[in-house]
């Protein structure tokens, strides 16, 4: 990945500290970083083998005799003409063995292409991936603490920032464009605006079938034509093809069959809240969202066998003492880590949620729940975790300081995952020898230790590890307003992604309005 396009100025000491300090400031290659995109977790696991396979079997049974409603009518031929049954109450039922024939043909071990191939997110086994995602009606100003509504400005600022920040893999939309009344103008500026702030991976979705066919011929312009878009599909739908519980999304699903037919990988995401649109018992909302989403592999599949889909079985919760959401619990976070087992025990790139936060402003209560669920997402080894960072009030707002904020919660989030590597050089007690029968006492200047500092160690880029008095030498500066500073380091030396003859192309077809 590529480091940031700049580092906050800080009080430094001179001379050789100086030089070390400016090293490690510095861009460096992704094999040579602590941390980094596809680092495997799984060590997490809140469900055991049996509650694993009980999880399936339920969901195998929801399906065959509650089915799903409200198909469209397309989705009942494709459907139907697999071998799923159409009842006389309307709904769609899934025998077992259609289930188990399309899951053999279902796209694993599937890469979701950047228009940059450094940025190439290979998802399977327990690769893990945070990004972005959400659709906030509003931003955050961490200083006054106002919210007010989100623009397409905004979103290109998102996209922008999430582009150098190390620890964002992918860049989903995060907020609506808000400047933007026209439904269809909303959704093309929705999407130029994440492919001209970043060549990350961009997810978007469309708030009508019929924006879908404008929206592909951008796409088509960006990558330079249809054929090279096929080659590297970099833009993946955000597609609730399920209203829970356990109904479908007509016109999502025909925005699905032509996403399946235009070549775009789809995220099936089913997004119940446990307590109000799915069951109250944790594992019966996991139960809920499997079975949604393995309706939808059956779907995607019946159409065409192996494209790209990921199983996004993204269940939230429910405060049940208001009905609010809460997407900074931890049973949010219990939740994520369980589908996490499902996405493995079926083989099948995953994605749900963490770092969502219920606190208004990036303070301690964003911090505890953003590291949190983040953590137990990073370690149950989900493939792509959405929301990481810059989610406030239940996904109500977003905040550009507090996704550089999140991307130094991720990095300590990642150097979880890797864990300790113990081999025969790690666990050699050589150095220990020379340092202590001799030596100099201590381990500061080794050549092992100089050698593994940048390797073994991450290092925060806004977090504060000063002692108090180089604190209070530095002038006491605070976390937002280093945040806030390093937010606008990287916009004002952020560019455009795209192209300018193509930019220009872009403006002159479509209504920009960033």
């Amino acid at each position: 990945m590529s480091g940031s396009v700049e580092q906050v100025a800080r009080p430094r000491r001179t001379g050789g500290r100086a030089a070390q300090m400016a090293a490690r400031a510095a861009a460096k290659p992704e094999a040579q970083r602590a941390v980094r995109a596809g680092m495997s977790g799984g060590q997490y696991r809140p469900l055991s083998e049996a509650d694993v396979l009980r999880i399936h079997e339920a969901a195998l049974q929801a399906l065959e005799v509650i089915g799903l409603a409200n198909a469209p009518a397309s989705g009942v031929e494709i459907l139907t003409g697999a071998g799923a049954i159409l009842g006389d109450d309307g709904r769609i039922r899934f025998p077992r063995a259609l289930v188990e024939d399309m899951l053999a043909v279902a796209a694993r071990d599937l890469t979701l292409h950047g228009r940059d191939p450094a940025y190439d997110l290979h998802l399977s086994g327990t690769r893990v991936h945070f990004g972005t995602a959400g659709a906030a009606v509003h931003i955050v100003d961490p200083v006054t603490g106002n919210y007010r509504d989100s623009t397409a400005r905004d979103l290109y600022d998102a996209a922008r920032l999430a582009h150098h920040l190390d620890n964002i893999h992918f860049f989903q939309r995060t907020m609506v464009c808000r400047d933007v009344t026209d439904n269809y103008d909303m959704d093309v500026n929705t999407l130029y605006a994440c492919l001209s702030g970043t060549t990350k991976h961009v997810g978007t979705s469309f708030s009508e079938p019929g924006h879908f066919a404008g929206c592909m011929e951008l796409i088509h312009m960006v990558a330079g034509g249809e054929e090279a878009w096929r080659a590297r599909p970099f833009v993946s739908n955000s597609n609730c093809f399920v209203v829970p519980p356990m109904k479908f999304a007509e016109e999502s699903c025909i925005t699905m069959e032509h996403c399946v037919r235009a070549g775009m990988p789809v995220l099936l995401l089913s997004a119940g809240q446990a307590g109000a649109t799915a069951p109250a018992p944790l594992a019966t909302t996991i139960v809920q969202a499997v079975a949604e989403c393995l309706s939808g592999v059956v779907y995607v599949n019946a159409m065409k066998p192996g494209h790209p889909a990921i199983f996004g079985t993204w269940p939230f919760v429910c405060d049940l003492r208001t009905g609010a959401m809460s997407g900074g619990s931890a049973e949010l976070g219990l939740l994520s880590a369980g589908c996490a087992q499902m996405h493995q025990f079926y083989g099948l790139p995953g994605g749900a949620a963490g770092g969502i936060s219920d606190s208004k402003l990036p303070d301690m209560q964003a911090g505890w729940e953003q590291g949190i669920t983040n953590l137990l997402a990073g370690l149950s080894g989900l493939n792509l975790v959405y929301e990481s960072a810059g989610m406030h009030a239940s996904l109500l707002g977003f905040c550009l300081p507090s996704l550089v904020l999140g991307d130094d919660i991720i990095g300590q989030v990642l150097r979880c995952v890797r864990g300790i590597e113990v081999t025969e050089d790690s666990v050699s007690i050589e150095v220990m020898k020379d340092v202590c029968l001799g030596g100099p006492g201590h381990y500061l200047g080794a050549d092992q230790t100089l050698r593994l500092m940048e390797t073994e160690y991450v290092y925060p880029k806004v977090g504060n590890r000063m002692s108090p008095k180089e604190w209070v030498e530095a002038g006491r500066p605070g976390l937002m307003d280093r945040a806030m500073a390093r937010t606008d380091a990287i916009l004002s030396q952020a560019p455009c992604q795209v192209a300018s003859d193509i930019d220009r192309a872009v403006r002159g077809a479509y209504n920009i309005h960033f």
